[in-house]
């Protein structure tokens, strides 16, 4: 089992710092690269840069209220969360599917019927 990841791409988990300005302010994101890459993939997804999606993920999250105390840590699970709802097929595989035209609220709605039927 432990092949399947200690044998990936050893490139995949090496960082790389990333500066972008969000509201004229210039930040640097360090993450690792398969997390980069996984960013892109949605940002394309919307017909977005990289940081073009980061910054709307930053906006969007300020505007629901959230504290964005460790950024970083707020992308790494939009990227995970991301893979979860490919997994799931919530989001279709197909890149030419822009995650923008889903119905993020009856997504919503799914995941959480689904983790009220599992509390029972």
């Amino acid at each position: 089992m432990c092949r399947l990841f200690i044998n990936a791409d050893p490139t995949l988990w090496q960082s790389q710092t990333h500066s972008l300005r969000i509201d004229g302010m210039v930040t640097s994101v360090r993450m690792e690269n398969y997390f980069w890459q996984l960013l892109e993939e949605m940002a394309r997804r919307d017909a977005m840069n990289t940081a073009q999606l980061i910054t709307r993920l930053y906006h969007e999250s300020i505007d629901a209220g959230h504290d964005l105390g460790n950024f970083t840590s707020f992308l790494r699970v939009c990227v995970l969360r991301y893979q979860a709802l490919l997994a799931s097929g919530e989001i279709p595989v197909s890149p030419d599917v822009p995650i923008n035209s889903l119905d993020a609220d009856a997504i919503l709605e799914r995941e959480q019927a689904k983790a009220r039927r599992s509390l029972h």
